[in-house]
């Protein structure tokens, strides 16, 4: 099998098993118990918090470790809104991109629906880019939060973050990036990015399924959502998750130190693969930016083809990808994502994206983008003899 789901999830490292191990074992303490095994648990939370700040450029106590990026958004974006409302009535609207992952487009809809919000979307153009303009021309005084994504989870398009950021900061707004798909390929420097609060997921990068962490900056205004015990220092309450925080520092950690190695190896190579494809289905259309993209996203429509058709087709060929984002599993809908970008609902129902890890190889994309040629060829067959 030749993975290339990447972006939905990567498979867990074994240098983080054996970091996280010790505390899914004999160092099980809960790190607020005042004995010998919760003060152990206390500091291995510490030496995560530690690492990952190390990682981010920011203090220690910036660090808000969560269950994953959802939670992530979902604390940022209702977390900051609703606090600067409580602050200031007249601060009634938060923006987004019409980009943005579902975690932080239901969290906006969720403050229209119960707060009072109005939710400002900013269009992207035809590569899944916001421009300063397109942002500036959604600033109002009113606007309590931006958020908008570092790199997008289904066409891998990178957003100008740090002008971005500087613009909302000209109007006093905080801002907030979704960093989950970015983190490991992309610099997540918070004070050159200049965000305010920045989303991160562990299984992104190599870490289990249900860790991840919110940076908010320091005097950065924020409600909790989750209420309890006042752990996080009281933003997010809840006995912490120490094997989880561990292993997502590791992850991070790791993805960080060969960072621009792998990145430059990893976009040869997607550079690569997206040729391959183009000249084996000369109608294949690109998704997202042509060069400012993720080095681990390579995303196509495939006109007069179904997308489920050909995942089937190239999971039978021993290629396992996706048509979008997995968090839109079961909707059967053209992507957001896509028709946002100009797409047209019948061609965005042909997609398929294949997003690789760091040990992805040369030959496994030789032979996936064979397998679309392949694949493409016969759900066309199918069809035209369906339609016969």
């Amino acid at each position: 099998m030749i993975f290339l789901d990447a972006a939905a999830t990567t498979p867990v490292r074994r240098e983080v098993v054996d970091a996280m191990w010790p505390h899914l074992t004999g160092a099980f303490g809960n790190p607020s118990s005042h004995h010998t095994l919760g003060e152990a648990a206390a500091a291995a939370l510490a030496g995560a918090r530690a690492a990952v700040a190390g990682v981010l450029g920011c203090r220690q106590g910036e660090v808000v470790f969560t269950s994953g990026g959802t939670e992530a958004d979902n604390l940022a974006v209702k977390g900051i809104a609703l606090a600067r409302q409580a602050a200031n009535p007249g601060l009634n609207r938060v923006v987004i991109s019409a980009v943005e992952h579902p975690a932080v487009e239901e969290s906006a809809r969720y403050l229209e629906r119960f707060h009072g919000f109005v939710v400002d979307v900013v269009p992207v153009d035809a590569t899944g880019t916001v421009t300063p303009d397109a942002l500036a021309g959604m600033l109002r005084p009113e606007t309590a939060l931006v958020s908008i994504m570092y790199a997008n989870n289904e066409v891998g398009t990178i957003q100008p973050i740090a002008a971005l950021a500087e613009l909302a900061h000209r109007h006093g707004i905080p801002f907030h990036t979704d960093a989950v798909q970015a983190a490991g390929w992309q610099p997540l420097d918070t004070k050159a990015l200049g965000v305010d609060a920045m989303s991160i997921s562990g299984h992104k990068l190599g870490a289990p399924k249900g860790c991840g962490m919110l940076f908010v900056r320091s005097r950065t205004r924020l409600e909790p959502v989750i209420h309890g015990g006042g752990q996080e220092r009281g933003r997010r309450s809840g006995t912490e998750n120490v094997a989880g925080a561990v292993g997502l520092a590791t992850a991070l950690t790791l993805a960080t130190d060969r960072q621009p190695e792998q990145q430059a190896r990893v976009a040869a190579l997607r550079d690569r693969f997206i040729g391959a494809v183009a000249a084996a289905v000369p109608d294949a259309v690109l998704t997202g930016h042509p060069t400012e993209r993720l080095p681990s996203v390579a995303s196509f429509c495939f006109p007069g083809t179904s997308g489920e058709s050909l995942l089937l087709e190239l999971e039978r060929q021993g290629v396992v990808c996706s048509s979008g984002s997995a968090c839109a599993a079961g909707s059967d809908a053209p992507s957001p994502v896509l028709t946002a970008l100009g797409i047209s609902a019948e061609v965005a129902q042909t997609a398929v994206r294949f997003s690789f890890d760091a040990s992805v190889t040369g030959e496994d994309l030789d032979k996936a983008a064979d397998a679309v040629r392949s694949a493409v060829a016969r759900v066309r067959s199918l069809g035209a003899g369906q339609a016969h």
